[in-house]
């Protein structure tokens, strides 16, 4: 097991990577409530035994205040105070309305994640950005505040399909594109082993790829600029993911291939970087 560190103003996260879900009890303390969603708690329900649990829908759908409404009723319904702390268990979806609802509930409590995807372990749980959508806006609504850990373990990635798999697989591929060159590189190489998810294959990019996150979000937590660069993509492929059938790695997909190929011409990349990165 690996650890990170994203230091923010108001928290430091601990990110821990590799065999780490059997470090989860450590993290949490006698009065936390569980928030995930209806698949992760039928293959998890065995680690939520001892836990009061909020169980919400599945899929983009439900990333709305509606939602974040009803986990506030339950809360209140659990006599939730701010000695509780709240875990987020489950995808980028389930992450992003935990912090949303940790940060703005009683004016604040303490939270964490568990992230089971991996679009959500090199991403969504990382960085501390936490937001719903409303009126087809994708996180219109939402705060910055940073987990005190997140917990990705690649053994929970084993449940996912090649498609959800893949979807991740593009975020690595941005994070790669804008800071690491050998990185992406060896992603070239590699690339059929880690979506295979072969465990060290696979476990040395989600590391390599949430270092690079961590070390921009570190320098800028806000997104007064350097953090700008974690959009790439994201412009053309936000679009895409709205008007059209399109899970977001999917669309951040085709984002970066547009974006590079505007930035080829207009001279800012040469035509072999171009075709290495499509």
């Amino acid at each position: 097991m690996k650890t990170l560190f994203i230091k923010g103003q108001n928290n430091k996260t601990s990110v821990l990577i590799g065999n780490s879900l059997n470090e989860l009890d450590n993290y949490l303390t006698d009065n936390t409530i569980i928030i995930t969603d209806s698949k992760v708690k039928s293959l998890y329900v065995n680690l939520f035994s001892n836990y009061k649990v909020i169980e919400i829908g599945e899929g983009e759908k439900n990333k709305t205040l509606k939602t974040v409404n009803f986990i506030y009723e339950k809360l209140l319904e659990f006599e939730a105070d701010k000695t509780t702390f709240l875990l987020g268990f489950g995808g980028g979806i389930v992450c992003d309305i935990t912090g949303f609802v940790a940060t703005t509930f009683m004016r604040g409590m303490r939270f964490g994640f568990v992230s089971t995807t991996l679009l959500s372990q090199v991403d969504a749980s990382i960085g501390g950005k936490n937001g719903v959508n409303v009126n087809g806006f994708k996180n219109i609504v939402g705060t910055i505040n940073q987990p005190e850990f997140v917990i990705c373990d690649s053994s929970t990635l084993k449940t996912l399909t090649k498609n959800e798999v893949s979807n991740g697989f593009a975020e690595i591929i941005k994070h790669a594109l804008i800071s690491d060159v050998s990185m992406f590189e060896l992603l070239q190489k590699q690339s059929v082993k880690a979506l295979k998810l072969d465990s060290k294959t696979i476990e040395h990019f989600i590391y390599q790829s949430i270092k690079i996150k961590a070390n921009i979000v570190s320098i800028d937590e806000f997104e007064a600029g350097e953090r700008k660069k974690l959009n790439f993509g994201h412009t053309f492929g936000h679009a895409i993911e709205k008007n059209y059938n399109f899970a977001h790695g999917q669309a951040v997909s085709f984002g970066i291939a547009i974006a590079s190929k505007l930035s080829y011409k207009r001279g800012y990349i040469s035509i072999d970087h171009y075709n290495s990165i499509i």
